[in-house]
C-alpha cells in the first residue's frame, strides 16, 4: 500500500518550493490536483513527468475511488491550485477515506497564505482563528461576523475581489470600524500588496479601487470587554433601534461592546421596546 502525500505548492512564486516537495512530485505514481494546468505549469518548470488526475471540490465518487485504487499500487501527492491542500481548498475528503482505510498519510511543510499574511501583517500571531471564506450572501456573512464579533484571538479570512469592499463594509459594522486590520493581496506574486490600518481606514482607501487577486484579511480580535453601565447599554439600544435593527441584531451588538450577558441586555431591549409602542 502506498502513501499519500499532502504537498504544498508556491502560492505564486515558483521558487517557494521545499526541495522534499520537488522529490515527492517526482516520485509518486500518480498526482491528484485541483487545476491539472496550474500544476502542470510548476511540473515544467522543475522538469517533473509524473502523471496527473483531476482532483476538485465538485469530483465524484468514482474519481477518489480512482485515487485510492491508485494508492494500493504506489504513492500519491494531494495538491491544490497553490498554497496548502484542505486550507479552505479540496481534499479533505479524500484524507478521510485514506484514514479509514489504513493508509498512510504524510503531510509535508510549505507555503499557506494564512501564515504568510498573519506573519506580515502587525497584528498578534496567535492565539488566531482561520474562519476560512466569508459567506457570499449578505445576511448570512453578517451572522457569521457576529458569532466572531467577541472572539479575542486573531481573526484569519480568505475573500474574492468582488465581494471585498462588502466584506469590508460588514465587518466595520459589526466588529467596530476602530479594529485593525491587514489586507495581503496577491501574496508573493509581482504585484503582492500588504496593507495596514483600521477597518474605518480600508473603507476609505479601498473605496475606488478595482480590486483584483487573491486577498487575505487579517483582522484584530476583539479587546477585553469594558462593563458598561446600564445607561449607557439603553442608550446603545435606543440609537440601534433608531438605526433599524432588529432586537437580535441589537442585542448581539451591544453583549460583546458592553460586556453585559446577553439576557440582561435582552431583557432591557424588550423594556425599551415595549416602553416605545
Amino acid at each position: 500500500m502506498g502513501t499519500l502525500y499532502i504537498v504544498p505548492t508556491p502560492l505564486g512564486n515558483l521558487e517557494d518550493i521545499t526541495l522534499r516537495a520537488l522529490r515527492i512530485l517526482g516520485e509518486v505514481s500518480l498526482i491528484a490536483t485541483e487545476d491539472t494546468r496550474t500544476t502542470g505549469r510548476l511540473l515544467k518548470h522543475y522538469n517533473i513527468h509524473s502523471r496527473m488526475v483531476s482532483h476538485h471540490e465538485h469530483s465524484r465518487p468514482a474519481q477518489l475511488e480512482q485515487i485510492l485504487t491508485a494508492l494500493d499500487e504506489g504513492d500519491v501527492a494531494l495538491v491544490s491550485e497553490a498554497g496548502t491542500p484542505l486550507l479552505s481548498d479540496p481534499g479533505y475528503e479524500l484524507v478521510r477515506l485514506a484514514v479509514q482505510r489504513g493508509i498512510n498519510v504524510v503531510s509535508l511543510p510549505g507555503p499557506n497564505a494564512i501564515t504568510t499574511a498573519l506573519a506580515a501583517s502587525g497584528l498578534p500571531p496567535y492565539p488566531f482563528l482561520f474562519a476560512g471564506f466569508l459567506p457570499r450572501k449578505a445576511t448570512e456573512r453578517r451572522h457569521f461576523l457576529q458569532d466572531l464579533a467577541s472572539q479575542r484571538a486573531t481573526l484569519v479570512f480568505f475573500e474574492s475581489p468582488h465581494r471585498f469592499q462588502n466584506a469590508l463594509t460588514d465587518m466595520a459594522e459589526i466588529l467596530g470600524a476602530e479594529r485593525s486590520l491587514a489586507v495581503g493581496r496577491e501574496l508573493t506574486k509581482l504585484y503582492e500588496e500588504i496593507w495596514r490600518g483600521t477597518l474605518a481606514e480600508a473603507l476609505v482607501a479601498w473605496a475606488d479601487r478595482d480590486v483584483r487577486g487573491e486577498i487575505t484579511l487579517v483582522v484584530a480580535g476583539a479587546s477585553p470587554p469594558s462593563e458598561w453601565d446600564q445607561a449607557q447599554v439603553e442608550t446603545a439600544l435606543a440609537q440601534a433601534f433608531a438605526a433599524g435593527k432588529t432586537s437580535k441584531e441589537a442585542v448581539d451588538q451591544i453583549k460583546t461592546q458592553s460586556g453585559w450577558p446577553k439576557r440582561e441586555v435582552y431583557a432591557l431591549a424588550q423594556t425599551i421596546k415595549n416602553s416605545s409602542k
